[in-house]
């Protein structure tokens, strides 16, 4: 994985893994998040066991990481594919720096590039990656939020209120 400073310059790379374990060190993460067409719902998926970091929590569509040389949009196209089985468009919103603490051994310390698109149809979700998802009402997904926020991701509750 690809270290950086907090104004996204390289500084190194790491293993995967050991990048996740505390103290977590700064590096490149990309987000999606999937509108349906009228964008009235967006698909949140459920993080597989073997997920070091937030198995079995909701989070936005796909979470992944560039790989070295590859650029936020490129890996964001790719991971699509990977997890989720789809091409559609995608545009950068924004990007943002966040730390999480999951236990005494994992967490998560990112400079987060978020992308959004949309999309209808058939989906193939890896099992690797994704154990459930769900179309949900944005406004229905801002009360679960709020009602039941230890069923999800630290950084899905930090890009949300940023997207409505």
């Amino acid at each position: 994985m690809v270290l950086v400073d907090e104004k996204d310059h390289e500084i190194g790379l790491k293993e995967k893994f050991a990048c996740h374990k505390n103290p977590v060190p700064l590096h490149r993460a990309i987000s999606i998040v999937i509108y349906n067409r009228d964008k009235s719902q967006i698909l949140i998926t459920k993080r597989s066991a073997k997920k070091p970091t937030w198995p079995y929590y909701w989070s936005n569509s796909v979470c992944s990481h560039p790989y070295p040389q590859e650029t936020y949009a490129k890996a964001a196209k790719r991971r699509l594919m990977e997890e989720l089985g789809i091409k559609t468009p995608l545009k950068e919103l924004f990007r943002f720096v966040y730390q999480a603490k999951m236990n005494k051994t994992w967490g998560e310390h990112e400079l987060d590039a978020v992308f959004v698109g949309t999309y209808e149809g058939a989906l193939l979700p890896n099992p690797d990656e994704i154990v459930g998802f769900e179309w949900l009402e944005i406004k229905k997904l801002k009360v679960e939020l709020s009602k039941n926020p230890d069923k999800f991701t630290p950084w899905i509750k930090t890009i949300f209120p940023r997207l409505v």
